[in-house]
């Protein structure tokens, strides 16, 4: 049935880390952990999902600690487990992992300028190409709902991520990628159909 919704996806972005603060890329697992404003943006969002009685049957998060961190918070307040799932990891950042955007434009000039003309090749930096990474998140976000039909599930990942979702949900074009804009702590819903998929809300971030 075109109507019939297979599965329910809030994605969660993780709290705020030190990187995300100063504005630095990383792909890194291990580091950095959520800082204290990245703690209190996932307690907010734990909040608004207890107050507005949000259900859930299964909780997925990316390998980084800063995503497991925001994951376990969660998990505890569904009183549920969470599972790790490795392709779920953010974009690789090549040789701009730890970087600023200042110091990317100053070392790779034309480096953002490729991103968005040629979303089909690796960067300068040798990072995953805009069209590389959507179809790694696509593959494993239809795995995850073909496996929870009838299911409403929490991802809980990276901004870059939540980017990459929501472009081949929608089937935005790759060079569009950077231009959605997704907070640390913020919520993403997308409802997905046998022959489409809704994007409910975006980048929603409790008040």
């Amino acid at each position: 049935m075109y109507f019939h919704r297979k599965c329910k996806i809030t994605f969660v972005c993780h709290g705020a880390t030190i990187y995300s603060e100063e504005g630095r890329f990383s792909d890194a697992e291990n580091y950095p952990p959520l800082s204290e404003l990245g703690v209190e943006e996932i307690e907010a969002l734990t909040k608004y999902f207890k107050a507005r009685g949000v259900k859930n049957d299964v909780i997925y998060t990316s390998p980084s600690i800063r995503t497991v961190q925001s994951a376990m918070m969660i998990a505890k307040l569904f009183k549920q487990e969470y599972e790790v799932i490795d392709e779920l990891k953010t974009r690789a950042c090549g040789k701009w992992n730890g970087l600023t955007y200042t110091q990317i434009m100053e070392k790779y000039p034309d480096g953002f300028t490729k991103i968005l003309t040629e979303p089909d090749k690796t960067t300068v930096a040798e990072a995953e190409s805009s069209v590389e990474f959507i179809s790694r998140v696509k593959k494993v976000i239809d795995e995850l709902v073909a496996k929870n039909i009838g299911n409403r599930i929490i991802i809980v990942t990276h901004p870059e991520v939540i980017q990459a979702a929501i472009c081949a949900a929608l089937e935005i074009p790759a060079d569009k990628l950077p231009k959605i804009f997704i907070r640390t702590g913020s919520a993403t819903q997308i409802s997905y159909f046998d022959e489409w998929s809704s994007l409910v809300y975006s980048d929603y971030v409790p008040l």
